[in-house]
């Protein structure tokens, strides 16, 4: 961990000294390298039996997630509106 904090803080300063000069350059590199990351990650995520052996389960478990934020934020913001309607029409009698 103590390996990766370096390495990041070695960006950051490498960074700072370049500055503006390269920022074209260096955004075409960072775009390339992130995706061969996500192909890698892809890669090693099919060859994991493991993961592969239960996509059923996971998409289910991924399908309940979102179901239930999707109707966590909709309770929300309906009881949040009655509130702010609530108060708008007491204050119109």
């Amino acid at each position: 961990m103590f390996t990766v904090i370096i390495i990041m803080l070695c960006g950051v300063l490498a960074g700072r000294v370049v500055g503006m000069r390269c920022r074209p350059a260096v955004s075409r590199v960072v775009t390339a390298l992130i995706w061969i990351l996500l192909f890698m990650l892809g890669v090693e995520v099919g060859a994991d039996r493991r993961i592969t052996g239960n996509v059923l389960t996971l998409g289910l478990d991924a399908l309940a997630v979102a179901a239930g934020s999707v109707v966590g934020c909709v309770l929300f913001s309906w009881v949040m509106w009655r509130m702010v309607r609530g108060e708008e029409n007491d204050d119109r009698k």
